[in-house]
C-alpha cells in the first residue's frame, strides 16, 4: 500500500549519484527497495522532477541509511536531517520541494519557512524489537574507500542482539561469505529457505532411518541455512511476504518432528528392544507447545519479546530448549555413542524450558496488572552501559572506519 504518511501520498527522489555498490546493490535500487518496504511506489532521481505528491522525500544517493530511519522521515514532514552541516535527508511539503532540493545538492540557503531540522539521533528510537537489541540509528557517507566496512556494518545489523549461542557466536563468519557469494550470483533469500526446506525433510527421513551422522549434518546445514536467509533479505533489502511466512512456518513446525524421528530411528541404530518413547514424544511436544504459546502470550501483553524482558532472558535464550541448543545436545550424545540418551537430554531440557517460560509469563503477569506495563531492558542501554549484558546482546562495535 502507499504511503500516505500525515500528508497525503509521499513521492521519493533520490539526490545525486553513486557508483559505489554495497553487497552488489546499487544506491539507486538499494533506496528504490527500501522505499518499497516503507509504502512509498514513487521514487525516481531528483533529476526527474519532485512529482506530484502532496509531499516529497529527498535522499541522497551517497548516503547509506538504516530502514528505521526512512521509516520515521516518512512519518514526519517538515523535516530535514543533518549530518553535521550537511543536509543528508528531508520530508518536506510538495510547495517546498524545489527549495529543499537545492540544499541536498549542496546550494548555499535558509532552510524554508515551516521547516525543522533534526539529527538522525533525534530522529529514530535506539530500540530496535524485531532485532531485539539497541543501538543508535547512523547515516554514513558512501564512498570507495569505506565500502568494506559498510558491508560490515550492514551485515552486523542484520543479526538479532538476542538468539542462540549458535547464532550468535558460530554462524557469522561463515554466514557472511556465503552471503556474498549469494549476492554476487543472483541467489535470492527465497531460494535459501527453500533449500532449507529440503534439507528438513531429507534430514528427518535420514533421522527415522537411523542415520544419525548424516542426518545431523544436513540438520546443521539447515540451520546455517537458516541464518544465511534473513541476513541476505536484509543485507539486499529483499525481503518478502512468501519468504518470511515460509521460514517462520519451517522454524515453527519442524523441531519437534526432528526429535520424534530420532526416536523412531532408535531401534534401526540399535536402541534398547521394545521401547516406544512414547511419553518422551508426548514431553518434547507439550513442552513444545506450551513454550511457543507461553512466549507468544508474552507478547501480547508485554507488547515485545520475552527474552528481552530483563538481562538473565537474554542469557537464558542463549541455551534454551530451541533447536540449534537441541542440536548440541543430540550430537554431544551422539559422540559419546549414546544417541538414546540425546532424546532423552532434548526431552528433559524442553521440560525444564517450558518451567521457566510459565514462571516468566506469571512474574509478568503479576508485574503488569501491579505495575502498569512492561518495558524492555534493553531501552534503557546507552553506548556508555558498563553491564556485560548490555556489550553482550544490546550494542555491537563498529568497524574502525566508521567510528568517529
Amino acid at each position: 500500500m502507499k504511503n500516505q504518511g500525515k500528508t497525503g501520498a509521499v513521492a521519493a527522489r533520490v539526490v545525486g549519484e553513486s557508483d559505489v555498490a554495497l553487497w552488489s546493490l546499487a544506491p539507486f535500487e538499494r533506496l528504490r527497495r527500501q522505499l518499497a518496504a516503507a509504502g512509498v511506489a514513487d521514487v525516481a532521481p531528483a533529476a526527474a522532477g519532485c512529482g506530484n505528491g502532496a509531499s516529497t522525500l529527498f535522499l541522497r544517493a551517497d548516503w547509506l541509511y538504516d530502514q528505521r530511519t526512512i521509516e520515521d522521515l516518512l512519518a514526519r514532514p517538515g523535516l530535514i536531517v543533518r549530518r553535521g552541516p550537511t543536509a543528508v535527508a528531508a520530508h518536506v511539503p510538495a510547495a517546498l520541494a524545489s527549495a529543499t532540493l537545492a540544499l541536498l545538492d549542496g546550494a548555499a540557503g535558509a532552510v524554508p519557512d515551516g521547516v525543522a531540522e533534526t539529527t538522525v539521533e533525534a530522529l529514530s528510537p535506539s530500540y530496535n524489537d524485531t532485532l531485539r537489541k539497541s543501538e543508535p540509528a547512523r547515516l554514513f557517507p558512501v564512498h570507495a574507500g569505506n565500502r568494506a566496512p559498510l558491508e560490515r556494518y550492514l551485515f552486523d545489523g542484520a543479526y538479532k542482539g538476542v538468539t542462540d549461542i549458535v547464532t550468535k557466536w558460530a554462524w557469522p563468519a561463515p554466514a557472511r561469505s556465503v552471503v556474498r557469494v549469494c549476492t554476487q550470483l543472483g541467489i535470492t533469500p527465497n531460494l535459501v529457505t527453500l533449500s532449507s526446506l529440503v534439507l528438513v525433510v531429507v534430514a528427518t527421513w535420514l533421522f527415522g532411518a537411523g542415520h544419525f551422522w548424516p542426518g545431523l549434518f544436513l540438520g546443521w546445514i539447515m540451520t546455517f541455512f537458516d541464518t544465511v536467509d534473513g541476513k541476505l533479505a536484509r543485507v539486499s533489502v529483499h525481503a518478502t511476504s512468501f519468504g518470511h511466512a515460509l521460514d517462520k512456518g519451517i522454524d515453527l513446525i519442524h523441531p519437534p518432528i526432528w526429535y520424534i524421528a530420532w526416536g523412531y530411528g532408535l531401534h534401526a541404530w540399535g536402541g534398547s528392544p521394545g521401547v516406544l518413547y512414547w511419553d518422551v514424544y508426548v514431553l518434547i511436544l507439550a513442552g513444545y507447545i506450551v513454550g511457543r504459546l507461553a512466549e507468544g502470550a508474552f507478547e501480547l501483553f508485554g507488547g515485545f519479546a520475552l527474552y528481552t524482558w530483563q538481562p538473565v532472558d537474554a542469557w537464558v535464550r542463549l541455551v534454551i530448549a530451541r533447536r540449534n541448543p537441541n542440536l548440541v545436545l543430540l550430537t554431544a550424545a551422539l559422540l559419546a555413542g549414546e544417541p538414546e540418551a540425546g532424546l532423552y537430554a532434548v526431552a528433559g531440557w524442553t521440560a525444564l524450558s517450558t518451567v521457566y517460560l510459565l514462571v516468566r509469563l506469571v512474574q509478568a503477569a503479576v508485574l503488569r496488572v501491579t505495575r502498569g506495563p512492561l518495558e524492555s531492558w534493553l531501552k534503557s542501554v546507552t553506548d556508555a552501559d558498563p553491564r556485560l549484558s548490555a556489550r553482550v546482546f544490546a550494542r555491537r562495535d563498529l568497524p574502525a572506519q566508521l567510528q568517529g
